[in-house]
């Protein structure tokens, strides 16, 4: 199993989510995140003040895959995030050793 965190613009979300269920991905979570990578954020004009947006807002997507669903689901969000500019986000795909539902104790990739 492979744990898969993409962090992406707050607009591509509903393109990913439908990208993902059409390749048969059933579970994820979704988060509101804060951050900056090469951007470094940039300045904003409020009534007359310039500030500084340096944390950008994000939505994170984080999922628990079985091994077969994993490339799959990468090129998914590939190709539902992409928009070519910088911001677009990351994808970080970690190894999982074991996954345990909580309602009835089952275990490994039955549990997903």
């Amino acid at each position: 199993m492979t744990k898969l965190e993409a962090v992406i613009q707050n607009s591509k979300l509903e393109a990913v989510k439908t990208a993902l269920q059409e390749i048969g991905v059933e579970g994820m979570t979704v988060l509101e995140v804060r951050g900056h990578g090469r951007q470094k954020g940039h300045t904003e004009v409020y009534r007359g003040r310039e500030y500084s947006v340096d944390l950008i807002p994000k939505t994170k997507l984080e999922m628990v895959l079985a091994d077969s669903l994993v490339d799959k689901a990468v090129n998914a969000i590939l190709g539902a995030a992409r928009t070519g500019k910088i911001g677009d986000g990351k994808i970080f795909l970690s190894r999982v050793d074991e996954a345990i539902r909580i309602r009835n104790d089952e275990r490994g990739e039955g549990a997903l």
